[in-house]
């Protein structure tokens, strides 16, 4: 079978699920934006530790669940549960008790995890301002859109930590 298939030649592509949708539309746009933040978060991996880049790959594998849910709303296989979304805070508030965060406004890329993070983590906004766009029209997880939520502030802890631990402090 070939890679390419000519389908997507007229603006036109296919859901999981089989509903034909332009390419244009606002759940293609939700899906290509959680696919840049998946590579966006390999990038981070490529020069993370072993610990951060477990994280990171479980998280890109719970993207790549997300992106099923959306192409495939009513597939219960796909939904998110609370403990996914648990994961995440429970992170979030490990690495907060690890180093005295500062509270003011702060210049990204004081070290090179931390800039392939934040790049992840204004993509995570994106992708969650274009979640709550889809949700208002189609059939969404808010467990999904909630997880979307604490991944940024996940992305954005674990790249003040990479900065107290590597960077600038």
């Amino acid at each position: 079978m070939k890679l390419y298939t000519k389908q997507g030649d007229s603006g036109m592509t296919s859901l999981m699920n089989g509903i034909k949708v332009a390419k244009h539309d606002d759940r293609m746009e939700l899906l290509g934006t959680i696919d840049e933040l998946s590579s966006h978060i390999g990038l981070a991996k490529v020069v993370a530790e072993p610990e951060i880049k477990d994280r990171l790959s479980k998280i890109q594998g719970e993207l790549i669940q997300m992106m099923a849910k959306i192409a495939d709303p009513h597939n219960p296989d796909y939904s998110f549960s609370e403990e996914q979304i648990f994961y995440l805070e429970r992170n979030i508030d490990k690495l907060e008790q690890a180093f005295p965060r500062r509270k003011e406004f702060v210049l990204y890329g004081g070290c090179e995890l931390s800039a392939r993070l934040d790049v992840a983590r204004t993509i995570a906004r994106r992708a969650e301002r274009r979640f709550f766009k889809v949700s208002k029209a189609y059939n969404t997880d808010a467990k999904a859109l909630k997880y979307m939520n604490r991944l940024s502030d996940y992305l954005y802890i674990e790249a003040r930590h990479a900065d107290y631990r590597l960077g600038s402090k």
